[in-house]
């Protein structure tokens, strides 16, 4: 059963950085691309970064330029690097395959983007 796990999250000041994990087990994970989403608030979850088994990366136009997505296949872990935080960028992170497996989604980590 495949199953993912977050940290790294926390309380940051705007302008600071964070490092995000996502431990994957239950499944062949360097077949399939990864995603890092994220949901605020009163919102709908959304994308904010994906990279394919290859290592191809696409961000969403939101935190390009300020977020790297990575992987590690031999630790089956994802990472999600993130720069120039914004107050805008708080939200529940979670991670999972791209395209997601419905119903199973981590517990995610909480990112606190204020002063």
């Amino acid at each position: 059963q495949v199953q993912f796990v977050e940290s790294g999250g926390g309380l940051v000041q705007p302008g600071g950085s964070l490092r995000l994990s996502c431990a994957a087990s239950g499944s062949i994970f360097s077949i399939y691309s990864m995603g890092w989403y994220r949901q605020a608030s009163g919102k709908q979850r959304e994308l904010v970064a994906r990279i394919s088994s290859s290592g191809s990366t696409n961000y969403a136009e939101s935190v390009k330029g300020r977020f790297t997505i990575s992987r590690d296949n031999a630790k089956k872990t994802v990472y999600l690097q993130m720069n120039s935080l914004k107050a805008e960028d708080t939200a529940v992170y979670y991670c999972n395959n791209y395209p997601a497996r419905l119903g199973v989604w981590g517990q995610g980590t909480l990112v606190t983007v204020s002063s």
